[in-house]
């Protein structure tokens, strides 16, 4: 199938002359209904009326229906009744099951071969390579990020988007990425053949008509998804959950702020506002605009005296992030209340304070692991109103998954696995997948922050990184300024877990814990962070923790969980000047002896603990070096060489 090129001019600055990269010049303007109706043809509007909508918006959705030739378009309002009437036909079609043992909650299984982020073909599209990647050394491949050219691009998408939602519905979805109308909001439009796409953002982002009204005359993020297979199908379709898994491709242009993916209806890769708008297509907007897009919590901690602060953590993945965010604290007095649990929006506000807000309205964690013994406070989250996709099902209507074996043991319960299949205690194979996701809203959460939506964000007191270091690296410490903070992100590493891509256990770097969403060229990103420590800015100060070092026998040192309340407490008392609590380290100011609350945790190590051992460090700086210069090379920061070199003379003075 081809569009025509009579209706078309190449977009501007791309150099691809693909006809999925097309739009309706500017001058077309005074036309645009007659050219919208032309585009349209045919395809009929099933829901709305598509000539109250912005211009752009109108004619962004006509171009991509010319392009993909959907049975028709659904303009979605974002209501309850919208979303009853969706999931209605989705569990008639087999797609969906309900949970009957729970208000309003939902089952689905995907084909197994769709079932996680495919980072391997994740693209950024500039027309300069290296706006997208590092100088590395020679023969070195870049971490952080995939860089396609805009040729490339618009012939892959040539080979796919034609014709791609035949017999297919194409559902309009504008949602917008925090409060509507706030101050760090953004908006976007998503295109899409998937009900189950529809119903997962009306959960993650706020979905509604008012969004056209924000939006106004305003540009917006441009969003196109496609499952890929366009009907007739001619493949078996597994789960009644379309897919195309060996044409997958998701791929960013951040200088025209567009996604597009194709082939995959599963998490980060179909939900556009998570990952690949929320990160990818944030942090070049961010950058542009003075601010930060990051792989963030959000929490306030209010100590007994009753003064709260506001914390942002960033951790790579299966380090504690969303049990941070929803901690339980063991000490007396002390309160925690969540603002968001994976992304950070951050901008320095008149006050000179940065202020966050988490763009997302719901939580996509990971199930596997989740229970009322590490994270009650997530299991009361997805009570209702919420969506499980590829987890195990109880014969009382329940979800399973490993992790609640305490809740059907000596229970006389069938268990049916995320393949379909009958599943009992012991089996080798597991019965939820390692992937397996809850989606529920967050305004659900039991100690949902108050200000939580405030359009005007959250003061930012602390910035925290965080890894899993089974040796070497002591429970936490400060570092010396924004700088040195900014290197110590840049440095951070962590053990992989066998839900990762990689084999066996090994330490990893995940720079800033951003390494699978960067959507610019890193040292450029570092460029950025650094360019913030000026007046007025009152930039936060910084923090590294460790809850997983463990002993000479594989025992982990530190309870964690909510005792780990007890290293905020240090936190916040340094935040606050507290004297004579902090002993200077080479990488680092980490709690003076007596200085850390350990009352009722019986023995703990707390000289090993927080021990910074000399070959250790001097064999991090090391491979440290190695890693940021061959994978930054000329793009590296002369600051954050500089930082390195003063560490590592520190180091070698131990």
């Amino acid at each position: 199938m081809t569009t025509n090129p009579s209706l078309l001019t190449p977009y501007k600055n791309t150099g691809a002359q693909s006809s999925s990269l097309r739009q309706i010049s500017e001058d077309a303007f005074y036309v645009v209904n007659e050219v919208v109706t032309k585009r349209l043809g045919h395809i009929p509007i099933l829901k709305g009326d598509l000539h109250v909508l912005p211009y752009k918006v109108q004619r962004f959705i006509a171009e991509k229906a010319e392009l993909c030739r959907p049975r028709g378009i659904y303009i979605c309002d974002g209501t309850h009744a919208e979303a009853e009437e969706i999931k209605d036909k989705l569990v008639e079609r087999g797609m969906l099951t309900q949970l009957s043992a729970y208000e309003n909650n939902y089952l689905c299984r995907t084909d197994p071969k769709d079932v996680a982020r495919v980072e391997s073909k994740t693209w950024m599209v500039t027309t300069d390579k290296y706006q997208t990647v590092t100088h590395t050394a020679e023969g070195v491949e870049p971490i952080m990020g995939h860089w396609m050219s805009p040729l490339d691009f618009g012939e892959e998408l040539d080979s796919r988007f034609p014709g791609c939602m035949a017999g297919r519905t194409m559902y309009v979805i504008p949602f917008s990425m925090g409060p509507v109308g706030g101050r760090l909001s953004k908006i976007g439009v998503q295109l899409s053949d998937s009900n189950y796409v529809v119903l997962s953002m009306r959960i993650m982002t706020r979905v509604s008509l008012d969004v056209w009204e924000a939006l106004g005359d305003n540009d917006f993020v441009r969003g196109i998804h496609s499952v890929g297979l366009p009907r007739p199908v001619k493949s078996a379709v597994v789960n009644h959950w379309p897919c195309n898994p060996e044409r997958v491709i998701i791929a960013h242009r951040p200088a025209e702020r567009e996604i597009w993916s194709f082939g995959s209806g599963y998490g980060g890769n179909s939900l556009l506002g998570k990952k690949c708008f929320a990160l990818r297509i944030a942090s070049n907007i961010a950058r542009d605009e003075g601010w930060l897009a990051e792989h963030m919590l959000i929490m306030g901690v209010t100590r007994p005296c009753g003064r709260e602060h506001f914390i942002a953590a960033a951790f790579p993945s299966a380090c504690g992030k969303t049990n941070l965010a929803m901690l339980e604290p063991t000490l007396p007095g002390w309160k925690v209340r969540c603002v968001g649990d994976d992304i950070a929006w951050m901008k320095f506000a008149e006050d000179g304070k940065l202020h966050a807000i988490n763009p997302e309205a719901g939580f996509f964690g990971v199930a596997p692991g989740t229970s009322n013994k590490t994270n009650p406070m997530a299991v009361g989250t997805f009570q209702k109103n919420s969506i499980f996709t590829n987890v195990a099902e109880t014969s009382e209507g329940r979800y399973y998954w490993e992790g609640l074996e305490d809740e059907v043991e000596g229970k006389n319960v069938q268990i049916t696995d995320w393949l379909g299949k009958p599943w009992k205690l012991g089996d080798p194979t597991p019965a939820a997948h390692p992937n397996s996701r809850f989606c529920a809203p967050a305004q659900q959460c039991p100690i949902i922050h108050p200000d939580w939506e405030s359009p005007n964000g959250v003061p930012i007191d602390a910035i925290i990184f965080g890894g899993r270091r089974p040796t070497g690296v002591p429970l936490v410490f400060e570092t010396f300024g924004w700088e040195h903070g900014v290197f110590t992100g840049a440095s951070l590493k962590s053990e992989t877990t066998a839900a990762a891509e990689h084999t066996g256990k090994q330490v990893m770097h995940d720079p800033m814990a951003m390494r699978p969403f960067m959507g610019y060229n890193f040292g450029k990103y570092l460029d950025h962070w650094l360019s913030l420590d000026k007046p007025p800015h009152q930039v936060p100060k910084i923090y590294h923790v460790n809850w997983f070092r463990k002993d000479a026998n594989g025992k982990f040192l530190w309870p964690g969980y909510g005792d780990n309340i007890r290293v905020i407490d240090w936190v916040i008392r340094r935040l606050d000047g507290e004297e004579g609590i902090g002993k200077d380290t080479a990488i680092g100011v980490v709690p003076a002896p007596g200085s850390l609350n350990l009352e009722g945790l019986g023995e703990v190590n707390f000289d090993e603990l927080m021990s910074v051992p000399r070959d250790y460090w001097q064999s991090d700086a090391k491979e440290v070096r190695k890693f940021l210069e061959t994978q930054l090379g000329s793009d590296l920061p002369n600051a954050i060489q500089e930082q390195l070199t003063s560490q590592e003379k520190r180091i070698n003075a131990l």
